[in-house]
């Protein structure tokens, strides 16, 4: 089967979950931390190389203040309990997003985390947090304007290349596959140059419901598709002969 190197994930329904079973919302993202250590384990042992999940939007400080103060401390202690596991999995973390407007008691174990990892090489798992698509374009932006006004770079040499050069991602390939969880069809600010590509998969399960079957229900579905990239089928077929 043919198998994505990189996959980027939404996973989106933990409220929709909790309502589900009366519970309050917190209840579905406690799960939901759950389904992603899950899948973090069976996407390294499928062999899939990168594997780039939405963990909080710039957006989301709009939620309540409640459930912001719950997810920052969720993710403060996956940070403090999980880490270690990951790290003898030979899982490499890193992280993506604005990280001059995250908190230090956040901050620093985040690159804790980076710096104990970093020379893992089962899979690279690139948490966006405090991100979005239109920040990762606007700082990429800012930075080639910055070489051109310091005359390193003319706007002639600005090219598609030299932009996802300048992307928080630039360090890893685009993604071959995305999903999103919870019967939502959009991509709500997530990578938005990176996707342009990738196969795109939703589901109606809920990101708590989405296990081990669900996976593999995506890497089928991505295994299944012609990737042509502007060729034509008889182009790609005469590539493979």
């Amino acid at each position: 089967m043919d198998l994505p190197q990189h996959i980027a994930i939404i996973m989106d329904g933990n409220g929709r979950w909790s309502k589900d079973r009366a519970k309050p919302r917190h209840f579905g993202h406690k799960a939901g931390l759950e389904t992603l250590k899950t899948i973090i384990e069976v996407a390294a042992k499928r062999g899939v190389g990168y594997l780039t999940v939405f963990a909080f939007g710039i957006e989301n400080w709009l939620r309540p203040t409640d459930e912001v103060n719950y997810l920052m401390g969720l993710f403060l202690t996956a940070l403090r309990r999980d880490i270690g596991r990951l790290h003898q999995n030979g899982i490499r973390v890193q992280f993506i997003g604005n990280k001059q407007q995250v908190h230090a008691d956040l901050s620093i174990p985040m690159e804790e985390a980076e710096s104990l990892t970093q020379h893992n090489t089962k899979m690279t798992l690139i948490v966006a947090f405090n991100y979005s698509g239109r920040w990762d374009l606007q700082q990429a932006c800012q930075h080639l304007a910055q070489k051109v006004a310091a005359n390193e770079l003319t706007p002639a040499e600005i090219t598609d290349s030299i932009i996802s050069q300048h992307l928080s991602t630039a360090a890893w390939p685009d993604p071959d596959l995305f999903i999103r969880t919870s019967g939502e069809q959009r991509l709500s600010n997530f990578l938005l140059w990176q996707l342009s590509y990738a196969e795109l998969y939703f589901t109606n399960k809920h990101w708590p419901d989405f296990d081990e079957t669900e996976l593999d229900k995506a890497i089928a579905f991505y295994a299944s598709r012609e990737r042509r990239f502007g060729k034509i089928s008889e182009q790609i077929g005469s590539e493979d002969a």
